[in-house]
């Protein structure tokens, strides 16, 4: 399916398969493209995946799909950035339902992007959903039963730390580690690049069917779409070593030597892009960092 040609009704719940429905919130950006996904899973107890942004209209909407017989009892979080977890909490105020996921923004931060936040560097992307607070938490690989539905879900980080994928049969609902419709935001110090190439592989060895996204429409084949991500991640990398054969350069510059088609307001988001490969590159001791790991740090060959 081409972009374009996913134009769902904002608001109304499709079905996509047998106890598996899609609302669209409204929240359209070139962040989320037409809006944030927040599926509800289940016949008589259901699970809401990914609640999506503040909106009174897109609870409204959440609730109203739901029959007399129909309960929401569960509520999962891929991640806590801002298009997809704000609604939780007034979702599970309204419903009783306790909110499921890895843990608060803080959580599954790797290593090397707690040192870039130590640094100065200041947090950019979506933005981060300060006051999410699960009230169960997730370990890797956990189930959970939702009446007669078992989800699985798995840490997969990279986009955010504390970024889940879950399982269901299969079917995989990947939040913003993988779309069809773009590729996926890895921006330090939320993002961490290395984290989200293990995670495009961990996501691939569980061989889905069919993956529903944070935003877009389906992926219907999930092998292929990982393998263009990682490939695609592998030829950005080169192109920043290639760059570098001509000497020590910082994000900026190199973003403005590779990006050379995309506008000057894209810029900024291109070179964060270009520093997560950077730091990426540094801890496969491909490259050397001078000063501390922002975004005015220098990188050269080793």
């Amino acid at each position: 399916m081409a972009p374009d040609d996913f134009n769902p009704s904002i608001g109304v719940a499709d079905t996509l398969a047998p106890a598996l429905r899609r609302i669209v919130a409204p929240n359209p950006s070139p962040m989320t493209y037409r809006g944030t996904n927040t599926y509800l899973l289940g016949t008589d107890q259901i699970a809401v995946i990914d609640p999506g942004p503040e909106s009174s209209a897109h609870l409204e909407a959440i609730l109203a799909a739901c029959t007399p017989e129909q309960q929401i009892t569960h509520i999962f979080v891929t991640h806590s950035h801002l298009d997809h977890s704000p609604l939780a909490k007034p979702l599970a105020e309204a419903t009783g339902a306790p909110i499921y996921a890895f843990g608060d923004s803080e959580s599954g931060r790797s290593a090397a992007m707690q040192h870039c936040l130590a640094a100065g560097m200041k947090e950019g992307g979506e933005g981060i959903d300060r006051n999410f607070k699960e009230d169960v938490h997730l370990s890797d690989g956990e189930q959970v039963q939702v009446g007669d539905q078992v989800l699985t879900a798995w840490h997969t980080p990279g986009h955010m730390g504390n970024h889940m994928c879950f399982a269901w049969q299969d079917t995989v609902f990947c939040g913003d580690l993988v779309m069809g419709w773009a590729s996926s935001l890895v921006s330090p110090p939320d993002g961490d690049l290395t984290d989200f190439m293990a995670s495009c592989r961990k996501l691939r060895s569980l061989a889905p069917s069919v993956m529903h996204s944070g935003h877009g429409a389906p992926i219907v084949d999930p092998t292929a779409r990982i393998d263009w991500l990682i490939n695609h991640r592998t030829e950005r990398e080169k192109q920043i070593l290639k760059q570098l054969r001509n000497g020590p350069s910082h994000a900026r510059e190199l973003a403005e030597q590779i990006y050379t088609d995309t506008p000057a307001a894209l810029i900024p988001a291109a070179t964060r892009n270009v520093f997560a490969h950077l730091i990426d590159l540094e801890g496969k001791n491909l490259v050397f960092r001078r000063h501390e790991p922002n975004e005015a740090a220098v990188f050269e060959l080793i």
